[in-house]
């Protein structure tokens, strides 16, 4: 059975172990250390909420991070709205882990008062553009490389 919590600073990492193999299959460059997790996803400033997804001996299958954009946010998202990023392990897909995460995240969006959600999916991420598509997320800007979609809370 899977469960849903907020991360703390003792997930760090089990959280660099899901977000690594993923990075890696992106080619990215981006940081997926334990370091990198606890400063950009657990105790991100602005975060309204970063949940790890677990079983029931405590592994981490997956995260989501919710944050507040503010001005001069580094995805250019519209401030007072929430940016939102999901990673769940490449062997645990469809186990409703993204369902799990996104239904803890929607509830702390509604929480915190905000009213539309951005994902910033990178263009080939398949996976990724169905999951936020799934969740009901809807395509409302394109650019090179990226797909950004929304969420509208009311």
């Amino acid at each position: 059975m899977i469960s849903v919590r907020p991360a703390t600073p003792d997930d760090a990492d089990g959280m660099s172990a899901v977000i690594t193999p993923i990075l890696r299959g992106w080619n990215s460059n981006r940081r997926g250390d334990a370091e990198h997790m606890l400063e950009n996803y657990i105790q991100r400033p602005h975060s309204i909420r970063c949940s790890v997804a677990t079983s029931e001996g405590g592994q981490i299958f997956g995260f989501q991070s919710l944050v507040l954009a503010t001005k001069d946010n580094p995805y250019d998202t519209p401030v007072g709205w929430g940016i939102i990023g999901t990673y769940v392990a490449l062997d645990a897909g469809r186990r409703g882990i993204g369902r799990a995460l996104f239904s803890a995240s929607q509830y702390a969006a509604l929480t915190a008062g905000l009213e539309t959600i951005e994902a910033a999916i990178g263009d080939t991420n398949e996976l990724g553009l169905a999951y936020y598509g799934a969740m009901g997320f809807r395509t409302y800007a394109t650019e090179p490389g990226l797909i950004r979609k929304r969420f509208d809370l009311f």
